[in-house]
């Protein structure tokens, strides 16, 4: 949003069953060009790159540090510590859409960059239900 205007609009995947988006509102407090990913439970870490699950861009958002569990669709899964959640691309195109994520918005990697450039460190970010 500019104002009251809707200044671009994407499609995204959120967080499923167990792992919901957080709703609320936050600020972007991180923004990082060709992340690591590190899986959120096992702490296996996925360079930058084609197979990278958050594509070529990560805007965090909101940092919980109570720890987490639940079931992923595959596997029961237990992260202590903190779990950021955050926007981020994705080589699973298939996935933007639908209620898939740990928690993050997914978005199409071309819409991440885009979207990468439009915010910065403090930007408002509202995650409505």
């Amino acid at each position: 949003m500019e104002g009251d205007r809707e200044r671009r609009r994407f499609k995204v995947g959120v967080g499923m069953p167990g792992w919901e988006t957080p709703v609320g509102s936050f600020r972007v407090i991180e923004k990082t060009a060709y992340p690591i990913w590190e899986h959120p439970a096992k702490g296996v870490r996925i360079p930058p790159g084609p197979t990278n699950p958050l594509g070529s861009r990560w805007i965090g958002f909101h940092r919980d540090c109570k720890g987490r569990r639940g079931f992923n669709g595959q596997e029961h899964l237990e992260v202590k510590g903190c779990v950021t959640s955050g926007f981020h691309g994705t080589p699973n195109r298939n996935s933007v859409g639908g209620a898939v994520s740990h928690g993050c918005v997914r978005l199409f990697d071309e819409d991440v960059r885009e979207l990468f450039e439009m915010v910065q460190v403090g930007t408002p970010v509202t995650v409505l239900p």
